[in-house]
């Protein structure tokens, strides 16, 4: 049985992983593999996901118009290209970046609610 740590710790990620793919986005067109990679480098392994995870984040943002979906050649890829296969690349919209606007104004009216009730630091830190 899971803990209640690791539940509370997932459904938090669960919460925010759209608008942390429309953020990585934002910054610059990528494929799935290198959004995987993203996620895990820039929050310390705290967002190691797993295909499954993030593959229908991505459906649900293109049928939503957040983001397009395109394929880049081979040559397009790199020097170095691991396989010369087609990748999809995944590009955020005017749509998706007001999306963005909009969560991230949220997001920090809800972590300064938080902050509030919290306060600075808790006792297990």
């Amino acid at each position: 049985m899971e803990n209640e740590e690791a539940r509370f710790a997932r459904q938090l990620k669960k919460g925010v992983l759209e608008m942390l793919v429309l953020a990585l986005l934002a910054q610059k067109p990528s494929h799935g593999y290198e959004l995987l990679l993203r996620l895990k480098e820039n929050s310390g392994g705290l967002l190691a996901l797993k295909e499954g995870t993030l593959y229908p984040i991505l459906y649900r943002l293109e049928d939503g118009g957040a983001i397009t979906a395109g394929w880049q050649a081979p040559e397009q890829a790199g020097s170095g290209a691991y396989r010369a296969v087609p990748r999809k690349v995944y590009t955020v919209t005017p749509t998706g970046r007001a999306a963005l606007a909009a969560q991230t104004k949220t997001w920090r009216q809800l972590a300064a609610c938080v902050q509030a009730f919290i306060g600075e630091g808790t006792e297990d830190e």
